[in-house]
């Protein structure tokens, strides 16, 4: 985000390259209750050790991590027999290779990804889906008449190299979209702010609170989720051997992020402290400005997670998102986009979590 990051994490998020910062957080020891048998492995239990989990995730440490912080800073994957190190993110590095290479036992990911992985027979898989809407919007000024995405036919909009492999082949196809109107974005709003009949590309949980503090306006949001565009975003993938040979450790590492980020919704405060322990260039108010978002836009809990919890997913779903990208291009029709995903360790229902 532009005045908050010495370089804006958007550019790398989606189709790009991902990499493992020096900051490493471990569990640290709690003392709360081990796990009921049912939700640890026998051998963990019976010798007392844990196991120990690596979790890359796709950028330096914000609050659309929270929830991973969460689960180290208040012991939750202590009550589940792990010892997680969370490998923070950044530029230079894939986080396919990161997943291959043995870098790390689980990456945060994106849908969109994980079904590029199958059409390439990279054997990575999504075993959970935090963000049940990804965050990515388009911003305009008030007061300009763009306060809808049709009214955008024709107008420039700034956006990433890496939007024309996620969402503009979405864009162009159902709203009629051209090539003419893309502007480069370098993930400065200054362009934006200074032509009102343009619009830029962003997350809600970020450039709108960078243009309201270097424009000193609100923009208009439009998320693309409550638009037609549909993938599953913030993902918990791993290797396809892992789930095969160790599903207990992954159903342990699941169900441990997902009560993480129920406790972070709640009270952000652990979580938040060891965001900026490692993350310093992270402040007070862009970690509240992100909370906000993230439950007024039901980022995170809305859908299927409604009931079924955080991190629910579908294969309804799954296939809507495919076919529609398919029909833009961005897919090849016949691709196997079932196997990018599993169903088996999330949807339990909200209870499960919160107990």
């Amino acid at each position: 985000m532009s005045g908050i990051y010495p370089m804006n994490r958007r550019k790398f998020i989606q189709y790009s390259s991902l990499t493992l910062g020096s900051g490493i957080l471990a569990a640290c020891t709690s003392n709360s209750a081990k796990p009921p048998a049912s939700q640890s492995s026998s051998t963990t239990t019976e010798a007392g050790k844990l196991d120990k989990v690596s979790y890359g995730t796709n950028w330096f440490a914000q609050a659309e991590h929270g929830g991973f912080y969460q689960a180290v800073a208040t012991g939750i994957y202590q009550q589940y027999g792990l010892d997680v190190t969370i490998k923070v993110g950044g530029p230079q590095v894939n986080g396919t290779q990161l997943l291959m290479g043995n870098a790390v036992d689980f990456f945060m990911g994106y849908g969109a990804d994980a079904i590029k992985a199958i059409e390439e027979g990279i054997p990575k898989i999504t075993v959970a889906a935090i963000f049940q809407k990804d965050p990515q919007v388009l911003i305009t000024h008030p007061g300009a008449g763009n306060d809808n995405l049709e009214r955008l036919k024709g107008k420039p909009i700034l956006i990433s190299a890496a939007a024309n492999t996620t969402f503009w082949p979405f864009l162009k196809a159902k709203y009629g979209f051209t090539d003419d109107q893309k502007r480069p974005y370098n993930f400065n709003p200054a362009p934006f702010i200074a032509d009102k009949n343009s619009a830029q590309q962003g997350y809600v949980t970020s450039e709108p609170l960078a243009v309201q503090k270097q424009g000193g306006f609100n923009p208009i949001i439009h998320l693309l989720a409550d638009n037609g565009y549909t993938p599953y975003s913030t993902t918990i993938e791993t290797k396809r051997e892992l789930v095969e040979k160790n599903p207990d450790l992954v159903q342990r590492f699941v169900d441990a992020s997902i009560k993480g980020w129920y406790s972070y919704l709640e009270n952000p405060a652990p979580g938040n402290e060891l965001i900026r322990k490692d993350n310093p260039q992270m402040n007070d108010e862009q970690l509240a400005f992100s909370l906000v978002n993230l439950k007024k836009y039901g980022i995170i809990i809305s859908g299927d997670a409604e009931q079924q919890g955080i991190g629910a997913m579908t294969d309804d779903r799954w296939r809507y998102f495919f076919e529609g990208m398919a029909k833009a291009g961005v897919f090849k029709p016949g691709t196997k986009y079932q196997d990018a995903f599993t169903l088996k360790f999330v949807n339990k229902g909200v209870q499960a979590y919160k107990s």
